[in-house]
């Protein structure tokens, strides 16, 4: 009910505000209450207006400068006008980006280890050298840089172990990089979509058809040299069979071994080969050295038997001699002289003189025999 009687009274305030003694006083007569501080000051005087502000100046300009003709009034919003001067501003704006976009795609920066491949409208025209160059702009002339001197490297595999198959149906865990550059700037760009994933793929392809022909033992053994070689070479021509502008520098395999579920049996046989190739290195050794006294001995027969044939009396007394003192050198021996010899001689209790280097006792000489007495006292 109070909301009701809130509208009813409405009507009768706003004719209230319509008659002349309202809080501004009547539209015209200035004497009956106070006046409207908008309007026009008795006399027809009217107050100074503000100097302009640098806003108000600019916001003229850009109306066109001729007055309130394009101002706020009429048109319910801001209204600005096309003169000469806005055009100018327009044209001005537009040459400077034009410029500013035939500098930054006319001029061409090549460092010391790029080359730079030109193509205009899309098409090959040709390579630019180190230096600043200078072109059309695009999308007339478009120059794509190409590092020719660095040497990318690809890890294989990028996580983990790559399990690879061999010629005799074993199963390796193998890890290997390729190393390779850019040598035809012109190919790397036009005839592969995406050269690295080409080049690893190729990599990859090169790297199991090499060891689906090799061993084993050669994977992970001494044979590592001659499968990077080989797969460097398979690579390389088939890259150079798809134009593909790139110089293999080089495989290197990180890792040949067996996986790990296996690892304990490989390492056993393993170290039975290397146990076996130890004994047959000394097997040749022993052989070897056997081979080399033989024939020394031999030599030193047949010297001797060139002697013999000379003065055969003489060598066979020689050989005699020297056999003799072999013998006798190593045995105890007993010098007796037939006269004034006694019948008992204590020679276990002497010492024999030793050789140098000869440790064993000397046995006990037997008692010498009694002489016999001269045949003449015999009856």
């Amino acid at each position: 009910m109070t909301i009701l009687r809130r509208w009813l009274r409405r009507p009768i305030i706003l004719a209230a505000d319509n008659n002349d003694n309202g809080p501004w006083g009547g539209g015209g007569d200035d004497s009956a209450g106070p006046r409207n501080p908008w309007s026009t000051p008795p006399g027809g005087a009217r107050r100074p207006t503000a100097k302009p502000t640098a806003l108000d100046e600019f916001l003229k300009k850009a109306r066109g400068g001729n007055g309130g003709g394009g101002g706020f009034g009429g048109g319910g919003g801001p209204q600005w006008q096309g003169g000469a001067n806005a055009r100018m501003l327009w044209l001005i704006g537009i040459a400077l980006l034009v410029g500013l976009w035939i500098l930054l795609t006319s001029f061409h920066q090549i460092g010391p280890q790029q080359r730079g491949v030109v193509t205009y409208f899309g098409r090959y025209a040709g390579e630019l050298e180190p230096g600043i160059r200078l072109t059309l702009p695009a999308p007339i002339v478009n120059v794509t840089k190409v590092d020719v001197e660095q040497v990318r490297t690809d890890e294989f595999p990028q996580e983990g172990g790559e399990m690879v198959l061999t010629g005799d149906q074993n199963i390796i865990d193998l890890a290997y990089t390729v190393r390779w550059r850019v040598s035809n700037p012109r190919d790397y760009v036009f005839e592969i979509k995406d050269p690295q994933e080409t080049v690893r793929a190729t990599a990859e392809s090169a790297m199991r058809a090499v060891l689906a022909t090799t061993t084993l033992n050669e994977a992970i053994g001494a044979g590592r040299t001659t499968i990077e070689a080989r797969v460097a070479q398979m690579m390389q021509e088939i890259l150079d069979s798809y134009e593909a502008g790139v110089r293999v520098q080089g495989v290197s395999i990180k890792q040949a071994s067996a996986p790990p579920q296996l690892a304990d049996d490989f390492n056993a046989v393993t170290a039975a080969q290397q146990e076996a190739v130890g004994n047959l290195n000394n097997a040749r050794s022993y052989s070897q050295q056997v081979i080399a006294r033989a024939q020394g001995e031999a030599s030193a027969f047949n010297q001797v038997y060139e002697q013999y044939r000379l003065a055969p009396e003489v060598t066979r007394r020689r050989m005699y001699y020297e056999t003799m003192e072999a013998v006798l050198a190593r045995t105890d021996k007993t010098i007796v002289e037939t006269p004034g010899v006694t019948p008992y001689l204590p020679l276990g209790e002497g010492r024999r003189l030793r050789e140098p280097g000869e440790g064993a006792a000397a046995t006990p000489a037997a008692p010498a025999q009694p002489a016999q007495p001269a045949q003449g006292g015999q009856r």
